[in-house]
């Protein structure tokens, strides 16, 4: 994987003296998030001068590392900010430059989805290449009063705090940022857990807040292996040991545990001959990592990943079957005690590496080995990595996609109850809308009746369509930290973040945030006493959707 690149960015009228170590701001957004993004433009919108500490080079994350194909839900829910980035979108391919490869009208046919490409009716496009995104993040952030740094967090004393109050943080670079207001807008909620801000890794149990789809879920799925396949090296021979990537079951149906769903790379693909970079063996390729798929094989079936169109004959390339782009078990183990979220800077790099070495030992194996059928590996072999994208690092993401690392425990908890919206659960103090499916990818791969199995992956959509997000949700205890929001790593159970990660609804809950901290400077209190009213009244003022009625 490419080196990490820390550079100093200023993306307006204000400006950083030069070698600055202390630096003081109203806001201070942590994270390159979509939602980090929108936090930070927002703020600094309504008059507050706003610092941005993006942990990685690119703006945006996954909506800039290869999430092209967007998992919109019901797109009426999907308001202000997030659906002023969709216009954006729609306005960069509206560009006759934009298009290198194929012509906006050949595109248009070939997606075949009137919602997710470009509309002219909504002047919304929710599908986009991984460049197209940075371009327009940049350029947002540019367009407005946001001081960006480079930088990680000192995750060991970098937050310091008074009382319940954050009054600085600090990064491992050297900058130190005092603020006002602090907002977490991190896929893994370092900044919050660096405060002191109690949080969740895992699976509640089924009891626990008598929800259906919690705990360990081992059901038919559509990512689930059906056929029959033996978990032992030698087939018949249960003393020869597990292969690859299986364990023997634990624990019980609807218990609680501390996995994480599979994370993997959402890559960018293309079989366009003019722009492709072919996929070689990984130093350290392992065949064994493959002997399941091999398995399903010879079984018949063809195990295979996604190749989501985007623009210019490009991929966003994501998981599909019960052998696929998931890197099952890989973000966590139980044996050795560690997970990504938890990991130390130089572990999530070791684990983002393994990602990257199955992936492409598996697009690898798919096009060359000798136990893929050769139908198989010709139809395989036509993709490979776009050279036009990523080209500061070796054309591959800077992102892993972390599907869910910590969850806060804040003011509420939301559960698979209000994502259904049942009696009793209703939501009085909405920030934004969600809609999309109750969502979990597989955690493990299982023995199970003498078979392989994948385990812990749900999909269901919420009962009554589209739900809102409460304020409360985005917000700590009052004992905890008095003066930080959170973007993504909000207050929810397992089951009910499923619906909730997915990215217009990240930018959302940002713009919320955003606009939480502003008004908490402008009315001088806690993030838990700020009087909803006002906030609803300017998210609404925003064109946040805050319901459909």
């Amino acid at each position: 994987m490419g080196k990490f690149i820390f550079v100093l960015i200023v993306c307006s009228c204000l400006s950083l003296p030069a070698h600055c170590k202390t630096i003081e701001a109203d806001v201070c957004v942590y994270g390159s998030t979509s939602g980090a993004v929108t936090a930070a433009i927002k703020a600094a919108s309504l008059g507050k001068k706003t610092i941005l500490i993006s942990p990685h080079q690119y703006l945006g994350g996954m909506s800039s590392n290869g999430l092209g194909w967007s998992d919109t839900g019901d797109v009426r829910t999907i308001g202000g900010m997030a659906r002023e980035f969709y216009s954006r979108i729609y306005d960069y391919y509206q560009e006759p430059n934009a298009w290198k490869s194929e012509s906006i009208k050949d595109y248009t046919s070939r997606i075949g989805s009137k919602t997710l490409g470009p509309n002219d009716k909504s002047k919304m496009m929710f599908t986009f290449e991984p460049h197209a995104a940075r371009i327009v993040f940049e350029s947002w952030v540019k367009d407005s009063n946001v001081v960006v740094i480079t930088g990680r967090l000192d995750r060991n004393s970098g937050a310091v705090k008074s009382g319940t109050r954050i009054v600085s943080i600090a990064t491992l670079e050297g900058d130190k940022i005092s603020a006002k207001m602090f907002i977490d807008a991190t896929y893994e909620g370092d900044l919050l857990a660096a405060a002191g801000v109690k949080y969740r890794i895992g699976r509640e149990g089924r009891d626990e807040f008598s929800e259906g789809l919690a705990g360990i879920y081992l059901e038919k799925t559509i990512n689930q292996i059906e056929t029959d396949i033996s978990p032992y090296k030698n087939l018949q021979d249960p003393n020869s040991g597990l292969i690859y990537g299986v364990e023997e079951f634990s624990g019980r149906r609807g218990e609680s545990d501390g996995r994480l769903q599979a994370y993997c790379y959402r890559l960018c693909l293309t079989n366009d001959p003019k722009n492709i970079k072919p996929i070689e063996k990984p130093q350290g390729y392992r065949e064994e990592m493959f002997e399941v798929m091999f398995r399903l094989f010879e079984a018949g079936k063809s195990p295979s990943f996604k190749l989501s169109a985007i623009a210019n004959k490009k991929t966003d390339s994501n998981n599909s079957g019960g052998f696929s782009f998931d890197f099952l078990g890989g973000n966590y183990s139980v044996t050795e005690g560690w997970n990504y979220a938890e990991a130390d800077y130089e572990k999530r790099r070791q684990i983002e590496k393994a990602h990257e070495d199955y992936h492409r030992g598996l697009i690898w194996t798919l096009q060359n080995h000798p136990r893929v059928p050769e139908r198989e590996r010709k139809k395989w072999r036509q993709w490979g990595l776009a050279k036009d994208e990523f080209t500061e690092n070796d054309n591959w993401p800077e992102q892993i996609y972390v599907r869910e690392a910590r969850r806060m425990v804040g003011q509420l908890v939301m559960t698979q109850q209000h994502i259904d919206r049942a009696a009793g659960f209703e939501t009085s103090d909405p920030v934004c809308m969600g809609s999309y499916n109750l969502d979990s990818h597989n955690v493990r791969r299982v023995v199970w009746e003498k078979t392989v199995k994948n385990e812990g992956e749900f999909y269901k959509p919420p009962a009554k369509g589209p739900y809102p997000i409460s304020f409360r949700a985005i917000i700590p205890k009052n004992n905890d930290a008095e003066n930080l929001l959170v973007t993504f790593c909000i207050s929810s159970t397992h089951t009910a973040f499923g619906s909730i990660r997915m990215e217009p609804v990240t930018m959302m809950i940002g713009q919320a945030a955003g606009t939480a901290a502003a008004l908490c400077i402008d009315n001088n209190c806690s993030v838990q006493n700020l009087p909803y009213d006002l906030l609803k009244d300017q998210l609404f003022k925003d064109g946040q959707i805050l319901d459909l009625k």
